[in-house]
């Protein structure tokens, strides 16, 4: 977690006890009268298990912690999804009160409420989050359209390219956004474009990259262009992205001396951490999430 971030929580916390008795009495007497509760930050409604079900509830540490969200426009017929925990102004300079930027890339199912929630579980341990669209809108379950619109990206690459780099962009010009901190993040098609994006982006070099079971380069010529840490997330039973191709990428980026952490995880498949697949292994999840919080704040937080 960033470290001025969580001396705000801790002033956040008690800030907001007295009044939190309050707002806590309005709200039940609210939901007495309407038969619900209403969450300051929405993103999904939905009885399926979500990874946010399962990992907030290992990890209710954040969980006070109140997000600014909202849907933005960052590229030509894209528009993203943005959250950051709301902060108080402190009266300190050289980016003190800017926090790291991520930007999130969704699996072959588009910019849906699972990648929205997980957007929102980052941004609660201090950072700003775009989910950027590669795919105009459109979200689907269908697993031939999913197809369609992935091989559609990966044919149109330059395009992808660009719509990632706008959402840089877009990040840098925030306010609370520390533009020397930026980071990729992405599971399965998006592991793959978060890979990408490290490979085109000598004009705004990035801090870090992760990719969670992303499709793999393992050109050593190709990978020199990286100049920051890697973190890569896999199971040792993906059929789509083999033991043998991740071994090779971790021995290109160690020959390039790029500092890289590469987790195979065992008994696993493809999209271990996706909810609504079949190879969902909640713990392996938890593990691959807690990696990612401390990379981060690894190397972003020092």
């Amino acid at each position: 977690m960033h470290k001025k971030y969580k001396r705000y929580c801790i002033i956040s916390l008690v800030n907001r006890i007295y009044p939190s008795i309050f707002f806590l009495f309005v709200l039940v007497s609210s939901a007495a009268m309407s038969g619900t509760f209403v969450s300051s930050v929405t993103a999904q409604s939905s009885n399926v298990v979500t990874n946010v079900t399962d990992l907030t509830r290992l990890d209710t540490s954040n969980s006070d912690v109140d997000l600014q969200n909202k849907t933005i426009k960052y590229y030509d017929q894209a528009s993203g999804y943005l959250v950051y925990p709301i902060m108080q102004n402190e009266s300190n300079s050289e980016n003190n009160d800017t926090l790291p930027g991520v930007v999130m890339i969704h699996e072959n199912k588009g910019l849906n409420d699972n990648i929205k929630n997980m957007a929102n579980l980052l941004a609660r341990s201090g950072y700003v989050v775009l989910a950027v669209d590669l795919f105009k809108g459109e979200v689907t379950t269908d697993r031939n359209r999913s197809s369609e619109l992935t091989q559609y990206v990966r044919d149109n690459q330059d395009m992808a390219t660009a719509n990632l780099k706008s959402a840089i962009k877009y990040l840098t010009s925030l306010p609370n956004v520390n533009p020397n901190k930026i980071v990729s993040l992405g599971w399965c098609f998006g592991g793959g474009q978060s890979l990408q994006l490290a490979l085109n982006s000598q004009d705004h070099p990035l801090s870090a990259t992760i990719i969670y079971y992303g499709r793999l380069v393992t050109d050593n010529a190709t990978l020199s262009k990286i100049k920051w840490p890697v973190l890569g997330i896999f199971g040792d039973q993906d059929t789509s992205i083999p033991v043998d191709t991740v071994k090779a990428f971790e021995s290109a980026l160690n020959a390039n001396n790029i500092p890289n952490e590469i987790r195979i995880y065992k008994g696993v498949g493809h999209a271990f951490a996706n909810p609504s697949g079949d190879n969902y292994a909640p713990n392996e999840t938890k593990d691959a999430w807690d990696r990612t919080l401390s990379f981060l704040d690894k190397h972003l937080n020092m």
